[in-house]
């Protein structure tokens, strides 16, 4: 479920410290629900857990689209300097010194996402690329006396016009193609009870 933007602000996250500069592109409530003492499982759930595209045909279908066109214009290439310490600062390097944003976190295996850091209660990875410097940020907020729930906030710090009409152009893909494949990820392995090794 997608909620208002306002969500994000509305807490008291270590990340809006260090990106002030990002904008909130949007917000969703992740399909996983428990105890405080789980979020890491959340975390290593979805940085580890199964491919979220496996058995999502239009979602596969979008992706390698997306890919095709990121070599066609140069988007995603290494070698054009283009990603986190080339054309952007990678945000680790803003965290303030001595100060305990906790420890870096996984990185997703299989993705171009690094972790920033990883809190008791939030998770924070990065990615750039020549459009845009995009931040993945996972809460776990309170959801009634003793409960939690995941939250997951997108935010993105386009570069220039074309990073502007690049985030333009993905966001209905994203917001109804690849987000809920990747939230059935998240459903199917949390509700399993299934925890990563």
């Amino acid at each position: 479920m997608r909620l208002p933007n306002s969500a994000y602000a509305a807490r008291a996250w270590r990340l809006s410290e260090i990106a002030p500069d990002f904008r909130v592109e949007d917000v969703w409530v992740l399909p996983a629900r428990g105890s405080h003492d789980e979020f890491p499982d959340l975390v290593k759930q979805i940085a580890e857990g199964d491919d979220a595209f496996d058995s999502e045909r239009l979602a596969i279908l979008v992706y390698v689209a997306r890919q095709k066109l990121g070599a066609w214009f140069g988007w995603d290439s290494p070698g054009t300097g283009t990603g986190l310490g080339a054309r952007v600062a990678t945000l680790r390097e803003r965290l303030p010194e001595g100060a305990d944003y906790g420890e870096r976190g996984p990185d997703q295996r299989g993705a171009p996402w690094i972790s920033v850091y990883r809190t008791d209660r939030e998770w924070v990875s990065e990615y750039a690329n020549r459009t845009v410097h995009a931040l993945m940020h996972v809460g776990w907020v309170p959801d009634g006396a003793t409960a939690y729930r995941g939250e997951m906030t997108v935010l993105v710090r386009p570069n220039g016009l074309l990073g502007r009409l690049y985030m333009a152009g993905i966001r209905p893909f994203r917001r109804f193609v690849v987000n809920p494949a990747f939230f059935r990820m998240v459903a199917r392995n949390w509700q399993s009870g299934r925890r990563i090794e």
